[in-house]
């Protein structure tokens, strides 16, 4: 039974879960979205939607509860000029999780997990270019 059982364990020691989450994290926040397994995509929405929370009292004491999380100035200014402040009418629900398919691999489900917001918070675009093949 799963009496008091708050999240899942994904096979892995609590050190290891918790900076596995902690990269999800800092790539989320770096990049916009990024692409995961649905039970990780799920499972990382309740830890980037704290730290958006914590962007938004924008207080000393939340930027070091946000570097904590973060381990990183850049990411923790970033959080506190561009992303949080997109969220202020909001009293949660930053981020949505949509289903990608399955992976090739082993058919695990996928999902992509972004920030609802996506006007003003977008992704930076891989620009690549087409070889030309005709010569």
């Amino acid at each position: 039974m799963r009496h008091r059982v708050e999240s899942k364990t994904f096979g892995r020691e609590m050190d290891a879960r918790r900076m596995l989450f902690k990269n999800l994290v800092r790539s989320m926040i770096q990049h916009g979205q990024i692409n995961t397994t649905l039970a990780k995509a799920k499972e990382l929405r309740r830890h980037v939607e704290r730290v958006v929370t914590y962007g938004k009292a924008n207080t000393v004491h939340a930027r070091r509860l946000a570097y904590k999380v973060l381990g990183d100035r850049s990411l923790v200014k970033k959080l506190f000029d561009e992303i949080a402040p997109a969220f202020e009418g909001r009293n949660g629900g930053y981020t949505r999780v949509i289903k990608a398919g399955y992976r090739k691999g082993d058919s695990a489900p996928m999902a992509i997990i972004q920030f609802v917001e996506e006007s003003t918070i977008k992704p930076k675009a891989d620009k690549i270019k087409a070889k030309d093949l005709t010569k």
